[in-house]
C-alpha cells in the first residue's frame, strides 16, 4: 500500500517556497513529493547541524541556488522548516539558526499529533 505523508510547513516556509522562481518552485515541489512517497530527492544532503535526520533539498536554477530544509522522520508528516535562496557557498548562520528553531517547533507539533 502506498503511503503519502502530509507536508506541514513551519513558520513562513510555505510563503518563502512560493516566492521561488517558477522553475525552482516546481523542482522543489517535485522533490518534496518524492520525500512524501518515502524516496530520496535527486540532489540533497543531510543537515545534522539543524537536527537529527534534517535534510536539505538543493535546487539549481538560472536565477540561482535554492534550498529547502525539511525533516521526514516524524511519523505524522514531512515538515518543511525553511526555504531560501542561497547567496554564498556556505549556508548563513541566520538560516541555520532559523532552521534549528523551526526543527524544535516541528518536533513539538509532531508530539501533539
Amino acid at each position: 500500500m502506498l503511503v503519502i505523508k502530509h507536508v506541514r510547513f513551519v513558520g513562513s516556509a510555505k510563503d518563502d517556497l512560493s516566492a521561488f522562481p517558477k522553475a525552482a518552485r516546481n523542482r522543489a515541489g517535485h522533490e518534496l513529493f518524492m520525500v512524501q512517497l518515502g524516496r530520496e530527492p535527486d540532489d540533497w544532503k543531510p543537515m545534522a547541524s539543524v537536527g537529527p535526520a534534517a535534510c536539505e533539498i538543493r535546487v539549481r536554477d538560472p536565477a540561482g541556488a535554492f534550498r529547502v530544509i525539511y525533516v521526514a522522520t516524524f511519523k505524522d508528516a514531512v515538515y518543511v522548516l525553511h526555504a531560501f535562496q542561497k547567496k554564498s557557498r556556505k549556508t548563513s548562520n541566520s538560516d541555520l539558526k532559523l532552521a534549528r528553531r523551526r526543527y524544535r517547533e516541528a518536533r513539538n507539533l509532531a508530539k501533539e499529533s
